[in-house]
């Protein structure tokens, strides 16, 4: 009974702590009889203690009934054990304490994809393809990558020993490295796509660093000649409030809003501060995993005409969630309010009557149509400052819906196939395609059109590479002609990948990305729409005191709206 007390004690707390927060939103102290319910947990224990027909983890048990209160509220309040908690923490720092590495399962197998610089992993020699085999002296085989992830990571200053298999080795060899601290920032890169059309990745969340990054990555950008701008906040799940509102001012003039908080008893509007907000020609990249915190920056830069929003109906999530620690290390998120957009519209999508995973699994009955079926949007119509109409519920639509780019079934299974024969190529084991051979990594480099262009001999030697191994892979001869072009593209990545790192490598994939390519095609209507914005503004500071002098006059260049536009969008 030692046990079950602990476990009662622990739900005391976390109850004690809901009712004392419901308490202060409401006024009333006494909505729920805690002790009926404290009491029916704690009987239900000793049952299980009793009569359960194996051992009981006590740990599970008491995360489990948390979690399955949690989750009747809303589908976002969540609950953390210790382990999980620490690490949420260390993450919105950005950055983790490991080896520095980014690990993927392939074809059964997990392996290094690319060390990130000046980490254990880097300094130790390890290199893409190189295969995991054990760590600490315990065979993986069998272990998922998240599994293999975790056991990686580990306090500061402490040693692992991984074992791997290098390609063209017949031995595993075994390198000691010492976790230490690995940077996690919120943007993968930033570089021209065009000669003056800047790309900012924003995809990894909002951490305590999204401001200082973008402020530097825009600056670096104008510096190189950076007319127009691509920011891109596909697969965004959010993060931090105030980075996404000071990421929203980063382009909002002062005194515009950006979000409206809601709880049950406060309300709070979040304006922008900036007195010189960047007017470059904008258009925001989403998909259907742009949620949160990345919702609230594309609503309010398309409800203010700021930019342009291109790519698919993001995920819907308006909720808002305070981080509360608890006894013993553990944590939880629990919503304690809602936003609303600045036309005051509430995009979250519904989560009643759906179980906790069909809220998340969109191929499940009940979940959202894909972009294409998407039925119009319906309910009260909200409209931004030149009248667009936009409608609340299901996420945010986009100006231009561009479903993303998908694979095929045979697509899917030669990436494979492409991954082991990429494997040997930069490892220099293909003849006569030596010249592919990867030495060691090169960071923050941008890919060359010209760069690791993938010939014709390549292509006939991975269609050989794969009749050889046509029992491993079970792909036909007819099958890697059909995808010939596919995998022209994707063995370029992954030889990107080992030259360059993960990074650099998204670039080779820019060709056949169907909504980057429409943000391109789009950057002259986001023209349009900067210029109308900076006419609005020079209106409204001729009129009124409320926006400061020299608004116009943002970091970096001043840009020729007028003959950049005639220009096309991208200059030759």
């Amino acid at each position: 009974m030692k046990r079950a007390s602990k476990i009662l004690i622990a739900f005391l707390v976390l109850g004690l702590l809901l009712a004392s927060s419901w308490s202060s939103v409401t006024g009333d102290p006494a909505l729920t009889d805690e002790d009926t319910i404290l009491r029916d947990f704690a009987d239900a224990v000793v049952l299980l203690e009793e009569h359960y027909a194996d051992k009981l983890d006590y740990e599970q048990i008491t995360k489990m009934a948390i979690l399955g209160m949690l989750h009747t509220l809303d589908p976002h309040s969540h609950y953390y054990d210790k382990r999980e908690f620490a690490r949420f923490r260390i993450e919105q720092t950005s950055q983790y304490f490991g080896i520095g590495a980014t690990i993927g399962t392939r074809n059964g197998k997990v392996y290094i994809l690319a060390p990130f610089p000046d980490t254990p992993a880097y300094r130790g020699g390890l290199r893409y393809g190189d295969q995991i085999v054990a760590i600490n002296g315990e065979s993986i085989e069998g272990w998922p990558s998240a599994q293999v992830s975790a056991r990686l990571r580990g306090p500061r200053g402490t040693a692992v020993e991984v074992q791997i298999l290098r390609a063209g080795e017949k031995k595993p060899r075994t390198v000691k490295l010492v976790r230490d601290a690995v940077p996690l920032p919120s943007i993968s890169s930033a570089y021209l796509l065009h000669k003056d059309v800047g790309y900012i990745s924003l995809q990894r969340g909002f951490n305590t660093t999204t401001d200082e990054e973008l402020t530097q990555a825009l600056s670096r950008l104008e510096s190189q000649g950076m007319k127009a701008l691509i920011l891109d906040l596909r697969n965004n799940q959010g993060g931090l409030l105030d980075q996404a509102v000071r990421t929203a001012e980063k382009f909002l003039a002062q005194g515009q809003v950006i979000l409206t908080q809601k709880s049950r008893a406060t309300q709070k509007v979040y304006t922008s501060r900036n007195p010189h907000p960047n007017l470059t020609p904008l258009v925001v990249l989403v998909n259907e995993n742009t949620a949160s915190a990345s919702e609230i920056v594309t609503a309010a830069i398309q409800e203010h005409d700021r930019g342009l929003v291109v790519g698919e109906p993001t995920f819907g999530k308006a909720l808002v969630q305070t981080i509360m620690p608890l006894p013993f290390g553990a944590g939880l998120t629990l919503t304690t309010a809602k936003y609303l957009t600045p036309s005051g519209r509430l995009i979250q999508r519904t989560y009643d009557n759906l179980s906790f995973y069909d809220y998340y699994a969109r191929h499940r009955p009940g979940a959202r149509p894909s972009p294409s079926t998407a039925p119009p949007r319906s309910g009260p119509a909200f409209h931004s400052e030149s009248g667009r109409t936009f409608y609340g519920g299901g996420g945010i639509t986009p100006d231009i819906v561009v479903p993303a780019t998908r694979l095929t079934e045979d697509q899917v299974r030669l990436q494979g196939a492409i991954f082991a024969f990429a494997r040997e190529l930069v490892a220099g084991l293909i003849p006569g395609l030596e010249a592919y051979r990867v030495e060691k990594i090169e960071f923050n480099h941008v890919l060359g059109d010209q760069e690791y262009r993938i010939t014709d001999a390549v292509l006939d030697a991975f269609a050989k590479f794969v009749l050889a191994h046509r029992r491993e892979f079970h792909i036909s001869a007819a099958t890697v002609e059909k995808n010939r072009e596919f995998a022209r593209v994707y063995i370029r990545f992954e030889v990107a990948t080992a030259a360059y790192g993960l990074e650099t490598a998204a670039q080779a994939l820019n060709e056949i990305d169907l909504q980057l390519l429409k943000a391109l095609d789009a950057i002259p209507r986001a023209v349009d729409l900067a210029e109308k914005y900076r006419a609005r503004l020079t209106a409204k500071r001729a009129t009124s005191h409320l926006l400061a002098p020299h608004l116009g006059e943002h970091r970096g260049p001043s840009i020729p709206f007028t003959a950049w536009h005639k220009n096309g969008g991208r200059a030759g």
